[in-house]
């Protein structure tokens, strides 16, 4: 896949003091950090805004099933996850996003085992034995190789395995706008803006976005079950930050149906469910 060298030399200790600054979603609620009524609105926030989340991830059918979540953050899918009866294992890179999510373990009294460490090297601090499901939601777009994740996650699936994966879709709303807003048309300067503006903190320090055809690239080896685009994020952000949820112009213009025919075609989300290959199929 043809991506910009920087990426690939950025250091993982960069992208963990990132993260660390600030923990995806910590400003999803007005309330005391780390209480329950907290964790109540940055889930309720969280699952209003995405609300393609909980349908792919499917919950519930992985109750009395092992689930390793690689990128878990404050740990909102984390904790859906053991609330349905699956034994969880998770993963974070960020230790401030790891405490939060192990005080979100306390607070609802659920038993989930949590490690702290670089996903492309997961096989050296994760045992290596076989899950129901691997889930990783808007992650290994973010760590500088990603390809190596995808290389560890095979030592964790059995044949009856499933993973599911959430990337940045390259063909999307959002890139568009952030290559017309922050890079003012400079398109062969794609990948750094993009990956500058992707997140609420500005200056991430990596973010790749994937096609169709380079997420099939990736995940070589791999039958993909589904494969589909998905989100939009429809709101004036200034209004979004305090809590209000006011559509941009164009966007309240549109009737629903609509709307979600957009998403479908060119939203931010790349959702994958996808199975190891058995021997002997092309």
């Amino acid at each position: 896949m043809n991506r910009p060298p920087t990426f690939n030399q950025v250091g993982i200790d960069q992208v963990g003091a990132y993260w660390d600054a600030r923990p995806c979603n910590l400003r999803h609620s007005s309330q005391a950090v780390g209480s329950e009524p907290y964790f109540a609105e940055v889930e309720a926030k969280k699952y209003r805004v995405e609300p393609h989340i909980p349908q792919f991830a499917d919950f519930s059918r992985w109750q009395g099933k092992r689930v390793l979540e690689l990128g878990c953050g404050l740990g909102t899918d984390t904790i859906n996850f053991a609330r349905a009866g699956a034994r969880v294992t998770a993963v974070d890179l960020s230790g401030a996003s790891l405490a939060l999510a192990r005080r979100r373990a306390e607070v609802f009294n659920l038993d989930i085992t949590f490690y702290q460490g670089n996903a492309e090297e997961l096989t050296t601090f994760v045992p290596i034995e076989p899950y129901d499901l691997v889930y990783s939601f808007g992650v290994i777009h973010h760590t500088p190789h990603p390809h190596r994740v995808i290389e560890a996650i095979r030592r964790y699936m059995g044949p009856d395995s499933f993973l599911k994966l959430m990337v940045y879709h390259r063909h999307s709303w959002k890139v568009l706008w952030i290559l017309l807003k922050y890079g003012r048309g400079a398109f062969w300067n794609l990948d750094e803006v993009v990956a500058r503006h992707s997140e609420a903190q500005t200056g991430c320090p990596v973010t790749y976005t994937y096609t169709r055809a380079s997420i099939r690239e990736l995940l070589s080896g791999f039958d993909i079950l589904d494969l589909h685009v998905d989100h939009i994020f429809p709101y004036k952000i200034e209004d979004y930050l305090h809590h209000r949820y006011t559509k941009v112009w164009y966007f309240r213009q549109l009737p629903p149906g609509w709307f979600r025919r957009l998403e479908h075609r060119w939203g931010w989300h790349l959702c994958v469910t996808a199975q190891l290959k058995q021997q002997g199929t092309a």
